[in-house]
C-alpha cells in the first residue's frame, strides 16, 4: 500500500512507519517495564500450555529420552476411563454445589454490610476477607486436624454440646469427605464474592433508594424493584467468574484429603497429578490429554464469561 489517506491528503507509508516507530520510542519505558511479565508470562504459562498440548499426542514417562507418537491413544483412554469421569463429575458437582452457596451467603452479607449505620462494618469486612489471603495449602493441612476425628475441635464441640454420640471422621468416610471440602472452600473464598457484591452495590444510586422511601416503599420492596434489576448484570459475571475460581481447588483437595476416601474427592486436577507424577510409572502424556480436555471445559467457561460481559455491555447500553 503506496499511501494512506489522512485529513489533508494521502500520507506516505514511509511517513506512516516513521510516525509508529517515534511512538514505539517515546514510549520504550513502558514496553521495557511490561518486558518482565512478558517473560514470565512465556515461560511458566504460554510454554507450558504449547508443551502439554504437544505432548498430549505422545506416550512418555518423563525419565527416557524419547517419546513415542501415538495420536488421539490417549484422549481415547482419556474417554474411556471411569475413574477420569468420576473425577470430572466430582469436579463439576463441586462447582454446581458451592457456586450458589458462595454467591447467595455473599450477597446477602453484602447488603447487610453495605448499610452506612451498621457499626464496624469494615472491621466485619476484613475478618471475612482474612481467610483469603492465606494460602489454600496450609489451610488444607490445618483442617485435617480441625476435622480430626481423635480429638478435632470440631467433634471436640459436637461430642460436649451432645449433638453426636461419636466422633465423626469427615474426612475419612466416603459420604461426608466432598461436602467437608466444599464447606472449607466456601469458607476460604467467601470474601472474594463478598469484594465482588459489595462493588456491585455500590453502583447503585443512593438517589434511587430516597425515591422509593420517599414513595412508601418497603425494604422488601426496594431491593425487589431496585437493586435486583440493577444487579442482575454483576451478578452473571460473578456466578461465571466464582464457577471459573471454583475448577481451581487442586491445592485444597490434595493437602486435604489426597482425593480419597476410594477416589470420592479426586478432582480431574487431582487425577492429573496423580497419573503424571504419583503413580509407580509416570504417564506424561496421558495426563496432558486429561489436562487438554479439562482445559476445554475451562475454556468453555471462559467463552460463557466473554458472553456475559458482553450482555453486561449490551444492557447498560439499552439502559442509558
Amino acid at each position: 500500500m503506496a499511501a494512506l489517506s489522512s485529513k489533508n491528503g494521502s500520507v506516505p507509508a514511509a511517513l506512516v512507519h516513521s510516525r509508529i516507530l517515534s511512538k514505539l520510542w517515546q514510549d520504550r519505558l513502558i514496553y521495557l517495564f511490561l518486558l518482565p511479565t512478558v517473560i514470565l508470562f512465556g515461560l511458566f504459562t504460554l510454554y507450558p500450555m504449547i508443551a502439554s498440548f504437544l505432548l498430549s499426542f505422545q506416550d512418555w514417562n518423563g525419565f527416557s529420552r524419547e517419546a513415542t507418537y501415538v495420536g488421539l491413544a490417549n484422549y481415547q483412554e482419556v474417554i474411556a476411563d471411569p475413574q477420569f469421569w468420576l473425577a470430572f463429575t466430582n469436579t463439576i458437582v463441586f462447582m454446581v454445589v458451592t457456586v450458589p452457596i458462595r454467591v447467595t451467603l455473599a450477597l446477602i452479607l453484602a447488603l447487610i454490610l453495605n448499610n452506612p449505620k451498621l457499626p464496624f462494618a469494615g472491621l466485619f469486612r476484613t475478618a471475612l476477607f482474612l481467610p483469603v489471603v492465606t494460602t489454600m495449602a496450609i489451610i488444607g493441612v490445618v483442617m485435617t486436624f480441625v476435622f480430626d476425628p481423635v480429638g478435632g475441635p470440631v467433634n471436640q464441640v459436637l461430642l460436649d454440646t451432645n449433638l453426636i454420640s461419636a466422633p465423626i471422621n469427615f474426612l475419612g468416610r466416603s459420604s461426608s469427605a466432598l461436602p467437608t471440602a466444599m464447606g472449607i472452600h466456601v469458607w476460604k473464598w467467601f470474601g472474594v464474592t463478598l469484594i465482588y457484591w459489595l462493588a456491585a452495590l455500590q453502583t447503585v444510586p443512593e438517589e434511587l433508594y430516597e425515591a422509593a422511601r420517599v414513595d412508601g416503599a418497603n425494604v422488601f420492596q426496594t431491593f425487589r424493584h431496585i437493586t435486583v434489576p440493577l444487579l442482575v448484570p454483576f451478578g452473571i459475571i460473578i456466578v461465571l467468574i466464582t464457577a471459573i475460581d471454583t475448577l481451581r481447588v487442586f491445592d485444597l483437595i490434595l493437602t486435604l484429603t489426597g482425593g480419597g476416601p476410594f477416589l470420592k474427592t479426586e478432582v480431574v486436577e487431582v487425577y492429573i497429578y496423580r497419573w503424571a507424577f504419583n503413580s509407580s510409572i509416570p504417564r506424561l502424556g496421558y495426563a496432558s490429554a486429561a489436562a487438554v480436555f479439562f482445559g476445554l471445559t475451562t475454556m468453555f467457561m471462559a467463552i460463557l464469561q466473554a458472553l456475559g460481559y458482553g450482555m453486561v455491555r449490551r444492557m447498560r447500553g439499552t439502559a442509558s
